[in-house]
């Protein structure tokens, strides 16, 4: 079979199990990419072998629900390759998106500063704290999460990537309270999907929920991170978080009955939907 005949044939599979057809594409290009074979170029020639069995090997376990980034093993974010299991969330591109805003956060009020502590609450994957780790030198980054397995995750992505990462365990801010640690900037993407929310088969069943749900309203972990801020942030500290769509106005309001002097704004994304919220205290 030719490359296009194969990814026309996993994009009829995928739709008819009711999953997206991009990813039959996407799956075929980074397959290729491994032998160093740009797939645009060769479409109409006779499919490797090896790639023709780990295509359909993919797509089956696609047809079943698994996300793309499952079936690879990893995930591009912000530029780097990001291993991925069952372990942690695949980090998303709005994601990316967070990692954007605290390099302009750090460059409106730390550019001058010779180092800056970061702490990443949540990371997962690392995404984020690796992320920033290697895009602005100054930035010294300490991640935590409460998931051993998820942290087991991230240092391995941060040694590949040759982060300059230090993990802790624990929830949300408590590690850092423990070890009277203080930061000038703190980012958060926590679980913000609402306890009673559908959700797509393919990511409730394969992703943890640990890192998905926020509670009844989605805002649960908001708020320890804002009762707890003072004792993590040095004064004139920022703060950035992910948040769900429609959390904006309530996440805003929540944000400023915590910090009434604090600068609150919500940001949208690249499609205009809000997306983050900047608290600069």
């Amino acid at each position: 079979m030719t490359y296009h005949a194969l990814v026309s044939e996993g994009k009829k599979r995928l739709i008819k199990a009711g999953q997206g057809e991009q990813a039959a594409q996407l799956l075929m290009v980074e397959l290729c990419s491994v032998k160093d074979i740009n797939l645009y170029m060769v479409m109409d020639e006779e499919c490797d072998e090896q790639i023709m069995t780990d295509y359909l090997e993919g797509i089956h376990k696609m047809e079943k629900g698994s996300p793309l980034g499952y079936v690879l093993g990893y995930e591009w974010f912000y530029g780097y390759r990001f291993k991925v299991n069952g372990d942690v969330l695949i980090p998303r591109p709005e994601t990316e998106e967070l990692v954007a805003l605290v390099l302009r956060l750090f460059d409106e009020h730390f550019s001058q500063e010779d180092h800056v502590n970061v702490f990443d609450v949540g990371t997962g994957s690392g995404a984020i704290a690796i992320s920033l780790s290697l895009e602005e030198p100054k930035m010294d980054v300490i991640a935590s999460d409460i998931s051993r397995e998820a942290l087991n995750v991230a240092y391995e992505n941060n040694k590949l990537l040759n982060g300059r990462v230090r993990f802790i365990e624990g929830n949300m801010l408590d590690p850092f309270i423990e070890r009277n640690l203080k930061c000038q900037i703190l980012v958060c993407n926590p679980p913000y999907i609402p306890n009673e929310e559908k959700m797509e088969h393919s990511v409730v069943d394969f992703e943890p929920n640990v890192a998905l749900f926020g509670g009844e309203d989605g805002l649960k972990f908001y708020r320890q991170v804002f009762e707890k801020a003072h004792l993590v942030c040095v004064d004139h500290a920022v703060m950035a978080f992910e948040m769900g769509y429609d959390q904006g106005e309530r996440l805003k309001n929540l944000a400023l009955s915590y910090f009434p002097n604090a600068k609150v704004q919500v940001h949208k994304d690249l499609s205009g939907k809000d997306r983050m919220l900047s608290v600069e205290l």
